[in-house]
């Protein structure tokens, strides 16, 4: 595990899509195409608006979508898959992008998003940290034990107040109850992993991450037992360390 405090959310992300951009080059040299996961959210704004400045071959890159809540159009301003689109996608030109679809058959959606993503190892993944210790959206206590790629989850209060606290919806009953998130052990497979997670609303989960125990009750735990994980902080959401 390496982690790193920047002063300011806009030092983060300029490092972080730095590192990335070595990440995806690196595999595009080794293998002639580089699979990215990319998470979403306030926290990714600095992180994604550097990273697609950044000198990468995008054609040679397969982007995959973490989650999605089920009930929203792809054009809902809340939407995850209008998010990358906006911030990423339609931005550069990337050779494949695959979301997350909530629409139809939500198993058969999962399991044909599945069989793309199983293609071939995920070079990279952004992966944030909810105000709840969540990644993507598997909220405590999240299942460790699944290894499904995608699942259902249903969303608890925690997660909804922090959708509403972002601006992304006007109420908790707006927020949709259900989602489709990747899961923990997807998660985990990548190769490389970068948090992100500026911002003081998030120094409580970036303490209880690093500081407690392995434990699905707080499941960005679970990142520091990967081999390549990498938690990018500001001083903000730092702030609740005792060592820095």
């Amino acid at each position: 595990m390496n982690v790193q405090v920047f002063p300011n959310p806009s030092e983060l992300g300029a490092a972080a899509a730095r590192h990335a951009a070595a990440v995806l080059n690196d595999a595009i040299e080794r293998n002639g195409e580089a699979r990215i996961v990319l998470s979403t959210g306030a926290s990714q704004f600095e992180t994604l608006e550097r990273l697609i400045r950044e000198d990468v071959d995008w054609s040679k890159v397969t982007a995959f979508h973490l989650d999605e809540y089920i009930g929203l159009s792809a054009d809902h301003p809340a939407s995850f898959r209008r998010y990358l689109k906006e911030r990423f996608a339609d931005r550069i030109p990337i050779g494949a992008m695959h979301y997350v679809v909530v629409e139809g058959d939500v198993e058969a959606n999962i399991a044909s998003l599945t069989k793309l993503l199983r293609q071939a190892p995920v070079d990279l993944a952004f992966i944030g940290i909810g105000e709840n210790a969540h990644i993507a959206f598997n909220d405590p206590p999240a299942d460790f034990e699944t290894d499904e790629a995608y699942i259902v989850v249903d969303l608890d209060e925690a997660c909804k107040r922090q959708q509403v606290g972002e601006g992304c919806f006007p109420s908790i009953d707006a927020v949709p109850k259900r989602a489709v998130t990747m899961t923990v052990h997807q998660i985990m497979q990548a190769k490389t992993i970068l948090s992100c997670v500026p911002d003081k609303r998030k120094a409580r989960a970036v303490r209880h991450t690093l500081e407690r125990e392995f434990t699905n009750e707080v499941p960005a735990t679970m990142l520091k037992r990967h081999a390549n994980f990498h938690l990018y902080l500001d001083e903000q959401s730092a702030s609740e360390l005792a060592q820095r």
